[in-house]
């Protein structure tokens, strides 16, 4: 959804500073050492926000959902680990079954 403004932003700033770069008048060679750092500082922000940071935000939230489902599970692991323990102890000496 703001994918279009952000690009659209990005682009015009390297189309504005494309001139400066090709000015071959008085100061141009100043205005050249100023302007490819923008450019480039502009067009790397725009591919980063656009490209990377988006992924790399889902792989975070993924893998933090994924840890902590991992520690709902494994508390709940324990429990069930100790209740056979108790059951155990209690004098079963049955192998538990998937039937409850």
């Amino acid at each position: 959804e703001r994918i279009r403004p952000m690009a659209m932003i990005g682009l015009v700033d390297v189309v504005g500073l494309f001139p400066v770069m090709w000015a071959t008048g008085t100061g141009a060679d100043v205005m050249k050492r100023i302007a490819a750092p923008q450019i480039g500082g502009v067009f790397s922000a725009m591919v980063l926000t656009l490209f990377v940071i988006p992924p790399v935000y889902v792989m975070w939230r993924w893998w933090k959902e994924r840890r902590e489902t991992k520690m709902r599970s494994g508390a709940m692991g324990r429990e069930s680990t100790a209740r056979l323990e108790a059951s155990r102890k209690g004098g079963l000496n049955e192998a538990p079954t998937l039937e409850g």
